[in-house]
């Protein structure tokens, strides 16, 4: 048997355990202590093994690739999160199944507003891990955020 082909199924049979021993079956979101707490996300996702669906970086385009809300955080935020719902559910996902959003901002200083509008889709679950960069510029001037999803269906 070659290194390669050892290395693999050594590691294929590793599996994350939780601290008592018992193999993980469903995302666990944790905030461990020692680090300061978040504001509306969570440091640490462990996702057992199984389907991951990645849903590439949403902007504020309509069905026909129209800008929705020119100069709008608040529209464009919206917009963006209609689209990754979308893309979501044409995975079989909702956002409970969201284990990371990353945001790529052109102004950091509308995080409130980023906020309010990612709650109103989040509802009342946990919260996914979540980077937010402000950057200077996206692929249009005109675009303000993207964000891009991962999610783990519990189903």
């Amino acid at each position: 048997m070659s290194r390669l082909l050892v290395l693999t199924c050594a590691a294929g049979l590793l599996a994350c355990t939780t601290t008592g021993g018992s193999t993980v079956s469903t995302p666990r979101f944790v905030n461990p202590p020692g680090i300061a707490a978040p504001r509306g996300y969570t440091h640490v996702v462990d996702v057992p093994a199984g389907r991951m669906v990645y849903i590439a970086g949403q902007v504020a385009f309509d069905a026909q690739g129209n800008l929705v809300g020119k100069g709008d955080t608040r529209a464009q935020t919206e917009q963006v999160f209609k689209n990754l719902q979308i893309a979501l559910e044409s995975a079989g996902c909702t956002f409970a199944d969201v284990v990371k959003l990353n945001w790529y901002v052109r102004d950091v200083s509308q995080v409130a507003t980023f906020r309010e509008v990612r709650e109103q889709f989040l509802g009342s679950g946990p919260r996914p891990a979540s980077t937010l960069v402000q950057i200077q510029s996206l692929v249009r001037d005109d675009l303000l955020l993207e964000v891009e999803a991962v999610a783990a269906p519990r189903h």
